[in-house]
């Protein structure tokens, strides 16, 4: 008896399972590590999907038939993507009450905080390309794009831009080549920004109550959603849940030109909604507080196992240190670009300014390190209004360098 067609056995499907569990516990254990009060947190599970990537998700599949590589490829994927629905969906459904009140109020400072990160790094790696290509220039110049616009991917951990940069290089060749980049970048594309705001805060010596009280304070109430006697599908909201996600989906795969607002952005924006309205009729459309806390956390450790153990597979292979280097680079100046524009320019409170960035940077695992360090769900709302402009931003940027160079 198999699953997957016949083809992993329940031997196979058990290890499996009995590794994510193992990346889960050792990575919670990791996180916890704090060092002059900074801890990777959620995203020690992240590091740990990428160790086992590197040292035994690879050598599995040396043994393995390319059928049965292909099978765990996209078991991993299943995973990944049963993630991304849930935090995002879960982070939707939060901040819906208060973004569209939000988001009418700073419209024009979060599509201006989302286009400066994205056309910072966009910069950065127009700039990465002409310095590799003067540094190998035997190398081909669309190889060298491909690979620095994968790079520009994984820095932003920007799914849509990856995808989006290996249907325009043309090749199957220079996909892999997209994907490499892609890979490389990825780690500090997560772990940097995750970093990034536990340290400012502490940097800035900022009063965490203060900085709750002026993010209340900044926002627009909206009680649009105010709770009523309204009729529960289920006692856990798990309905209203799946019915947001599954329009999500939908939504998502809708394309105009080859855009598209993929998974991840359909799903956010219908959660916004059904959290803004609350109800239709008599019908609640509202989980449960703690379903959505549950959902969201869960969420987030499923997507960082399936892209760290994934992205894990492939980065030791392909690394050079240079490559690392451009990957630094395309994550950190756009953090800091952003940071002072919002800070100086855009006159953002603490809270409102690193929900906004990790937005910008398309960064879910970051948005959950957020979270938990404000002590309010209250910065999803920043990171949601931020987060649609962004995604559309570095997709055009990704086709934008493709086409120049």
């Amino acid at each position: 008896m198999s699953l997957f067609g016949g083809v992993l056995s329940i031997a196979g499907v058990s290890f499996f399972i009995f590794s994510l569990f193992a990346i889960i516990a050792v990575g919670y254990a990791l996180g916890r590590i704090t060092i002059k009060g900074v801890e990777l947190g959620t995203a020690g599970v992240f590091i740990i999907a990428l160790l086992y990537g590197c040292f035994f998700y690879k050598p599995l599949n040396a043994n393995l038939t390319l059928s049965k590589v292909s099978y765990a490829k996209n078991a991993l994927k299943v995973v990944e993507n049963l993630g991304l629905v849930l935090f995002v969906a879960s982070v939707g459904f939060i901040a819906g009450p208060k973004f569209f009140g939000n988001l009418k109020k700073n419209f024009k400072s979060y599509v201006l905080l989302g286009l400066v990160v994205i056309l910072s790094s966009g910069i950065v790696c127009a700039a990465c390309i002409l310095i590799e290509k003067g540094l190998s220039p035997d190398i081909p110049l669309d190889e060298t794009t491909a690979m620095l616009v994968g790079i520009l991917s994984g820095a932003l951990t920007s799914t849509p831009a990856f995808s989006a940069a290996k249907e325009a290089v043309g090749s199957a060749d220079l996909e892999d080549v997209v994907s490499v980049g892609h890979g490389i970048a990825y780690l500090y594309g997560v772990i940097g920004v995750v970093l990034f705001v536990q340290i400012m805060p502490k940097v800035l010596r900022a009063d965490m109550a203060e900085e709750r009280r002026k993010l209340v304070h900044a926002e627009e109430k909206d009680d649009s959603a105010a709770k009523g006697d309204y009729l529960e599908l289920d006692s856990f909201g798990f309905c209203a849940f799946a019915l947001a996600a599954l329009i999500g989906i939908f939504v998502g795969s809708i394309k105009y030109h080859n855009v598209s607002l993929t998974m991840t952005g359909g799903c956010l924006i219908v959660a916004l909604i059904f959290g803004h309205f609350g109800h239709i009729g008599a019908v609640n459309l509202m989980p449960g507080e703690q379903t959505l806390k549950v959902c969201r956390e869960l969420g987030l450790v499923l997507f960082l196992l399936g892209a760290g153990i994934a992205g894990g597979a492939s980065f030791v292979e392909h690394f050079k240190p240079v490559y690392f280097i451009y990957g630094i680079a395309m994550t950190t100046i756009p953090l800091f670009a952003g940071y002072f524009f919002a800070r100086y320019v855009l006159k953002l409170c603490l809270l409102n300014n690193l929900g906004s960035i990790t937005g910008g940077m398309t960064s879910t695992p970051a948005l959950g390190t957020l979270i938990h360090i404000a002590g309010t769900e209250d910065v999803a709302a920043a990171y949601a209004c931020t987060y649609p402009v962004a995604l559309i931003a570095v997709v055009m940027v990704s086709q934008l360098l493709i086409g120049i160079f």
